[in-house]
C-alpha cells in the first residue's frame, strides 16, 4: 500500500515575495516507520520544458500506461497498476519545473533568466528541493536522483549544487538516455560517434547484410564500437589527407555497418547527419524511422529530401501519455484544475551557457565517496544515443579513479526503454539493484581508504 499526493510548493525571491510554484506528485510506502533507512528517489524529465509524466507513468510510478508491450497506444487511454514500480526500495517525488505540468510563474514581473537556463534552472530547483525535504522530514533519508533526457544534465548539476550550496549529500544518481552534460564533442568526435547507434537500429530493422544480420545486437556492436575508435575517428580526422584507398575501404565498411548506400556515404564525405540516417534507412519502403526511439515509422509526403517530416515516435507517446495523466490527476489523484497540463511548456529562450554538468557530477562524486552513478541508454535511441552515453563515462572521469561507483545499462529499445515491457522489467529491477548495492552499510563510513 500506498499514499500518493499531488501539490504544489512556491518558488520565493530571496526577499521571500513567491515568484512561481513548482507541482509535484509524492508516493510514499504505507506502514514505514524508520525514514532514516527509506530512501528517497526524485525524478525529472528532460526537454528543457518536458513535464514529468513520462517516467511517473511509464517507469518508476504505481500506475502504468496502458499501451501494448512495445509502447504504443492503444484505447481507452488511462492507467494500471504497475506491477513493477521502484515503490518497494524508494519513496518517489516527481517535479515539474516551471511551465511544466501544472507548475507556473505566478509573479508577472518576475525575471524569466531566474527559471530558464542550465544554471539558473538548477539553481532555484535546489533551493526547492531543500524546503521539499524540510517539510516533508526526509533530511535522514538516502537520497537519488534520476533524470531523464535534459533532465539528465539538470541532475547531474544538482548533484553539486545540492552538495555545495545546500549541504545536502546523495548516494546515486541515475541518468536515463543522457545529454552530451556540457561535454565537448566536436569536428571528427562528433561525426564518428554515430556509427554504432546506426548500426543497431540498421540491425533492428533487418537492413544488414546476411552475416551481420545473423549477429547477436551486442556482438555486433562490439565489433562497430572498435572500429569507430580504432579506425574511423582517425579517418574522419584526416579529412582529405586520407589516402584514397584507404578512404574508398572505410566508405564501404561505414555503409556495410550503417546500411546506407555506398553513393550516400561517399556523397556526405564520411559526415552522415542523424537526420539523414532517419529519412534514408528506409526511404525504399517508403518510411522515415523515429529520432527519440528509431524503431518507430513515419510516413513523409515525399520520399524525396534529407529529414523527415516529423518525429513519428513523440507523436505516438503523445497519443498514450495526454488523455493518461489527464483522466489519472482529474480522478485518481483528485486534483481538481482548469490549468493545462503542459507536456511541453514555454521555457525559451533557454539559456545553454556555462554548462558543466558532467564535471559538475564527477566533481560531486569525489568530494562524496558514498555517491555512485548509473546510465541507462536504448539502442535505438537517436537523439542520445547510447555510445555517447558511454563516451560521457568515460570524459567525465579519465583518470579511471571513479570508474567503480560507475555502472552503464543498455536495453533494445529507445530514449525511453522502459516503453517496452522486458526493458521495463530489466530497467526497473537494474534501479532496484542499484539502490540496493549502494545504500552503505552499518557503520561504513564515507572515507577513501
Amino acid at each position: 500500500m500506498y499514499t500518493a499526493k499531488a501539490g504544489t510548493q512556491p518558488v520565493w525571491d530571496e526577499k521571500g515575495k513567491i515568484l512561481a510554484t513548482v507541482q509535484y506528485t509524492y508516493y510514499t510506502r504505507d506502514n514505514i516507520t524508520d525514514l532514516a533507512r527509506r530512501p528517497l528517489l526524485i525524478s525529472f524529465n528532460g526537454g528543457p520544458g518536458s513535464a514529468s509524466v513520462w517516467m511517473e507513468l511509464a517507469y518508476t510510478g504505481p500506475k502504468l500506461l496502458h499501451i501494448d508491450d512495445e509502447g504504443y497506444p492503444l484505447q481507452p487511454y488511462g492507467v494500471k497498476d504497475n506491477p513493477y514500480s521502484i515503490l518497494d526500495v524508494a519513496d518517489i517525488i516527481y517535479v515539474n519545473p516551471i511551465n511544466t505540468g501544472y507548475s507556473r510563474i505566478l509573479d508577472e514581473k518576475a525575471d524569466r533568466a531566474t527559471f530558464f537556463g542550465t544554471n539558473a534552472d538548477i539553481r532555484y530547483l535546489a533551493e526547492w528541493l531543500n524546503t521539499f525535504v524540510t517539510r516533508h522530514n526526509r533530511w535522514s533519508s538516502p537520497k537519488y536522483l534520476i533524470g531523464e533526457s535534459y533532465g539528465t544534465t539538470r541532475v547531474s548539476g544538482l548533484a553539486l549544487e545540492l552538495q555545495n550550496a545546500q549541504w545536502m549529500y546523495l548516494n546515486g544518481v541515475m541518468l536515463v538516455s543522457p545529454t552530451d552534460l556540457g561535454i565537448s564533442r566536436d569536428g571528427a568526435i562528433e561525426k564518428a560517434l554515430r556509427l554504432p547507434y546506426f548500426a543497431a537500429t540498421a540491425w533492428y530493422h533487418k537492413k544488414l547484410s546476411a552475416d551481420l544480420q545473423s549477429r547477436s545486437l551486442e556482438s555486433l556492436l562490439e565489433e562497430v564500437e572498435k572500429y569507430t575508435l580504432d579506425i574511423f575517428l582517425p579517418a574522419v580526422a584526416r579529412g582529405y589527407s586520407l589516402p584514397k584507398a584507404d578512404r574508398e575501404r572505410i566508405v564501404q565498411q561505414v555503409a556495410a555497418y550503417s546500411a546506407l548506400p555506398i553513393a550516400v556515404v561517399e556523397q556526405n564525405n564520411l559526415d552522415i547527419s542523424t537526420s539523414l540516417f532517419w529519412k534514408e534507412l528506409r526511404r525504399g519502403d517508403g518510411y522515415t524511422i523515429g529520432r527519440l526511439d528509431s524503431r518507430y515509422l513515419g510516413i513523409d509526403m515525399r520520399e524525396a529530401g534529407e529529414r523527415p517530416d516529423y518525429n513519428a515516435e513523440l507523436t505516438s507517446w503523445l497519443h498514450s501519455f495526454t488523455p493518461a495523466i489527464n483522466h489519472y490527476f482529474w480522478n485518481d489523484l483528485g486534483y481538481r484544475t482548469d490549468v493545462k497540463y503542459n507536456m511541453f511548456g514555454p521555457v525559451h529562450p533557454w539559456d545553454r551557457s556555462d554548462d558543466r554538468t558532467g564535471l559538475s557530477l564527477r566533481q560531486a562524486m569525489a568530494a562524496n565517496p558514498y555517491l555512485h552513478l548509473m546510465v541507462q541508454s536504448g539502442y535505438f535511441d537517436g537523439a542520445t544515443d547510447y555510445f555517447n552515453a558511454k563516451y560521457n563515462m568515460w570524459q567525465m572521469d579519465p583518470s579511471g579513479k571513479l570508474a567503480s561507483r560507475m555502472r552503464f545499462k543498455a536495453y533494445k529499445s529507445g530514449h525511453m526503454m522502459y516503453l517496452r515491457k522486458d526493458d521495463l522489467i530489466q530497467a526497473t529491477n537494474d534501479i532496484r539493484q542499484f539502490i540496493n548495492e549502494t545504500l552503505p552499510k552499518d557503520n561504513q563510513a564515507a572515507k577513501y581508504e
